[in-house]
């Protein structure tokens, strides 16, 4: 299954500005998004950058994996 991970580069602005510890990473499959302070990708991936063609949620800059992908979940 292909997975997507990013970071929420706003979220790290809300943190840096409220003092929070909000996950800024998210990882994404066709059926799941989870959010994570680590993410461990266990084989090959491929780093993506689109300016002209974002993700929906507006990313640029993403990892993309067929691998299995071990995501810290935040709670």
């Amino acid at each position: 299954m292909k997975t997507i991970v990013h970071i929420n580069q706003h979220i790290i602005k809300a943190n840096r500005k409220n003092g929070t510890r909000l996950p800024v990473i998210t990882c994404k499959t066709y059926k799941t998004n989870t959010y994570a302070h680590e993410v461990v990708i266990n084989g090959p991936c491929r780093i993506r950058y689109s300016p002209d063609k974002p993700l929906a949620c507006g990313a640029h800059v993403w990892i993309e994996t067929l691998s299995e992908v071990d995501c810290d979940p935040a709670t």
